[in-house]
């Protein structure tokens, strides 16, 4: 399989070993270019929460793709956009109700971005320009979502200089230890635009969770000095944490939240970011400058859009919350007796996700080539073996995932 054209993402091309060629996808299986069957435990990077090629999802983008794949949302509109809104609006909490859509989770994050600094710019506020964000935070890879990742332990460091300076604080432990942000927020305030958070679970920051508690309180001090919230769901929207949304679970309701991933259900791109009346407000005015000057060229797709709207159906016909509670319970379960191995520093379980922490960071392409030899797909980074796998998998499959951690997380230690 020669690679000669194609640069592939977080991957060193000089000297990485060659990728499997995958060439088919069904349930939660992925079926390689050599006949080899995995069970995904992945997801496909957490987007595929109901399983490949779902023949509901599926039927809605073919209908989709006869009639109409894609117009510009350009001075036009059509109903696959104007209905996904209204049921995005109608499911999350509050009055989080003005849908901009967009191709990326990490371009929906560059949105919220922009709308809390124009926010401010609009009242007449230009001095607000930073953010506050938290050690082992991730946004996304472009550029102002880089600037709120954990800037020393995150992928971008080499951009110091380059990315805006935000203030970038450690995550408090416990709700009563907030001394240090209470104290940063005291002083740095007023040039402060907005926090920013992923609620209860910093993904790709390192598998690092949270407690709502914790949440509450760091938006309660937000909402003291008059910054926006932004929270950032693309990883954990759509029941991955157990509820719906993660930030039901403390009963909160952000300015701004942002949403990718499972969305469309692992079928298309499409992203969201969804305002509060109060910072959409901000924008009307009878002055066009005042306007959100942003419009990617796919924002909306119609097939995006079908596969979304279809995706949310099957969270209302079929019993997903259920079955990731049941997922929680056998993670919980499967992966605590790794608790006692050696070179394993933690293991955690959230949702339909469980996480081995190892003390040292392995020689990961080894790793998970150890993992296809078991006969599944899980990718681990950093000193994390996570699995996050579609809520449709079954109990039989789930138990060869937890089984084959064991294995490799054994051997490894």
């Amino acid at each position: 399989m020669p690679l000669s054209t194609l640069w592939l993402p977080y991957r060193q091309m000089q000297t990485a070993p060659p990728p499997f060629e995958a060439e088919r996808t069904e349930g939660v299986w992925i079926t390689l270019a050599d006949g080899r069957r995995l069970i995904d435990g992945t997801a496909s990077w957490w987007t595929a929460c109901h399983g490949y090629n779902h023949p509901h999802i599926r039927a809605a983008v073919e209908a989709q793709l006869a009639a109409m794949p894609h117009v510009m949302l350009g001075g036009l509109v059509h109903e696959q956009a104007l209905t996904l809104s209204r049921r995005l609006a109608g499911m999350l909490p509050g009055d989080l109700e003005h849908v901009f859509f967009s191709e990326s989770g990490s371009v929906s994050v560059e949105v919220a971005m922009k709308m809390a600094l124009q926010y401010w710019i609009n009242r007449g506020q230009s001095g607000r320009r930073r953010f506050l964000t938290f050690s082992n935070a991730y946004f996304g890879d472009t550029f102002a979502a880089m600037s709120v990742c954990d800037p020393e332990e995150g992928m971008h460091a080499m951009f110091r200089g380059t990315l805006a300076e935000q203030l970038v604080l450690d995550l408090p432990a416990d709700p009563d230890d907030t001394a240090a942000v209470e104290h940063a927020l005291a002083r740095q305030a007023p040039e402060l635009a907005a926090l920013i958070v992923e609620p209860l679970v910093q993904a790709a920051g390192g598998m690092k969770f949270h407690s709502p508690a914790v949440l509450a309180r760091l938006v309660e001090l937000a909402r003291s000095h008059d910054l926006i919230v932004i929270f950032d769901e693309i990883a954990t929207g759509f029941g991955r944490t157990g509820t719906m949304f993660a930030c039901e679970q403390a009963g909160l309701v952000p300015d701004i939240i942002t949403l990718s991933k499972a969305l469309t259900g692992g079928t298309l791109p499409l992203a969201a970011t969804v305002a509060r009346r109060q910072v959409y407000e901000a924008f009307l005015s009878d002055d066009p400058e005042r306007a959100l000057m942003h419009g990617p060229t796919y924002a909306g797709n119609p097939l995006g859009c079908a596969a979304a709207n279809a995706s949310l159906d099957l969270f209302e016909r079929e019993p997903r919350l259920e079955q990731v509670a049941a997922i929680e319970a056998r993670l919980a379960d499967g992966l605590e007796e790794l608790r006692e191995c050696r070179g394993v520093a933690d293991v955690r379980v959230k949702g339909a996700i469980g996480v081995v922490e190892l003390e040292r960071q392995p020689e990961l392409e080894r790793l998970r080539a150890r993992f296809v030899d078991e006969g599944v797909w899980v990718r681990p980074f950093g000193k994390v073996v996570y699995l996050m796998p579609a809520f449709t998998i079954d109990t039989a499959e789930l138990d060869a995932l937890i089984g084959a951690v064991g294995t490799v997380v054994s051997e490894t230690a």
